[in-house]
This record gives structure tokens, sequence and C-alpha cells, in this order.
């Protein structure tokens, strides 16, 4: 049963929500932030394979575009008080489903033990013509 207690708790949280804004990853390609804290709790945008400070995807193998993105959701996840290591939850969009042996591969590289949630779903195509975008949920630990 929820409480008000509970629900003013949550509403406080929402309302002193901040804006994350890091040059440790791309800027924001469109009308979002690259990231909101709130509480415990950091919540990324999608994050591509974009170099920070050059706004070019990377030009390299797939493996390589996916550690390209991981470090961008780190870096926004640490500016926000968190990490990858304090992810609970990974969202991964794929535009090519086959690939997803290759993400787990790169993933077995950044969570050694006691990876975070995840989804993986296929799309039809993704900002920039990016393979990959993943976004994330992070503990302020």
């Amino acid at each position: 049963m929820l409480t008000w207690d509970f629900l003013s708790g949550v509403l406080k949280n929402v309302v002193n929500r901040k804006i994350i804004n890091t040059s440790s990853a791309p800027e924001a390609i469109g009308t979002y932030s690259q990231g909101i804290s709130t509480g415990q709790i950091v919540f990324t945008s999608g994050q591509i394979p974009l170099i920070p400070g050059e706004g070019k995807l990377l030009d390299g193998s797939f493996s390589d575009q996916v550690k390209q993105v991981l470090e961008n959701v780190d870096a926004v996840l640490k500016a926000g008080g968190s990490s990858l290591q304090n992810a609970l939850k990974l969202t991964v969009f794929l535009t090519d489903l086959s690939n997803f042996s290759e993400v787990n591969s790169v993933f077995n590289q950044f969570f050694e033990s006691a990876p975070p949630a995840r989804s993986a779903v296929e799309v039809s195509a993704l900002p920039m013509n990016a393979k990959i975008e993943i976004e994330a949920i992070g503990a302020v630990l």
C-alpha cells in the first residue's frame, strides 16, 4: 500500500532533479539532457558511439563502438555521482540483433561480476545511422 509519505518523497525527488552535463561524454544532439539525477538515482539518455568533443561516430569495429558507447554512458553516470559499476539497468538498442554476441563479449570486459539488469531490442534505425545505443539507470552510493 502506498503511503502519503512515500508519494511525497517521490515527488520531492522529482522536483529536486538535477541536469547532468559533462564534457566527458558527447553533447546532446537534440532537445534532451545527457542525464538526470534525482535522489539516489541517475538516468542517462541513450548514448551512441560518438567521440566526445568531436561529434563524430567512432569509425571502428562493432566491438570498438560498443566500448565507446559504454565509456560514454559511464561518463554521464559518473557526472551524476554513479558509474557503470553501480548501474542498475541498461537498455541496449541494436539495428541488427545478430550483433548481440559481440555486445555480450564487450559487456564481459566491463562487468566481470554482478552485471546490471539488461534488455536488448532490435530497432529499425538509430540517430546518425549508429548501430548501437545504450541508456542506463544507475545508483548513487
